[in-house]
């Protein structure tokens, strides 16, 4: 038999983080870590829209680290947890950088600011990249209240949405797709 999903634990509004401490789901580190994990939702769906075998292995590889992060930030910071969380490494960030280049040397120099759009694949790494944006924001929005965050979760973050911006753009270049540019109105 199953195990089943629903627990009925949380019918009141609350939840616990890794070390058994109960919080508010509209908790502050309940809701960054919901949305990495909306992050890493985004991500597949990126990965899905792609037939780039190089670009899939990296999402798959970012996707590893996003899991990384959510456990990360899914425990209570003032307990000792026994369950063994993998850590960031600074490599991990060289890895995106590395990534961002190789593509950046492809494609056209960007010349203006550019609207997302053009292809469906295009405007999802966008909306991921947006959503990396916001999780970033929420872990600023810790570390200021004085609730831990990894030391390289903020910098992996701001990586990644650079890399998302960078490989929405290269979907375009590979698929054909022209880039929107932002024409201001006058």
């Amino acid at each position: 038999m199953s195990q089943k999903i629903y627990t009925k634990t949380g019918d009141k509004g609350t939840t616990s983080l890794i070390g058994g401490t109960k919080v508010s789901k509209a908790h502050i580190r309940i809701e960054t870590y919901g949305t990495v994990d909306e992050l890493n939702s985004w991500i597949g769906l990126v990965s899905d829209q792609l037939s780039h075998k190089h670009s899939r292995k990296i999402l798959k590889e970012i996707q590893d680290r996003l899991f990384t992060i959510g456990s990360s930030l899914a425990c209570d910071p003032d307990k000792e947890t026994k369950m063994k969380i993998p850590d960031l490494h600074e490599t991990d960030i060289e890895l995106l950088e590395k990534e961002i280049d190789k593509m950046n040397e492809k494609m056209p120099e960007m010349k203006s600011f550019i609207l997302p759009g053009g292809h469906m694949a295009v405007s999802s790494a966008h909306v991921a990249r947006c959503v990396c944006r916001r999780a970033e924001r929420l872990c600023v929005t810790l570390t200021e209240q004085n609730q831990f965050v990894g030391p390289l979760v903020i910098k992996y973050l701001n990586r990644l949405s650079d890399y998302l911006f960078v490989l929405a753009r290269y979907i375009g270049h590979r698929l054909k797709t022209k880039e929107i540019p932002w024409k201001p109105r006058i």
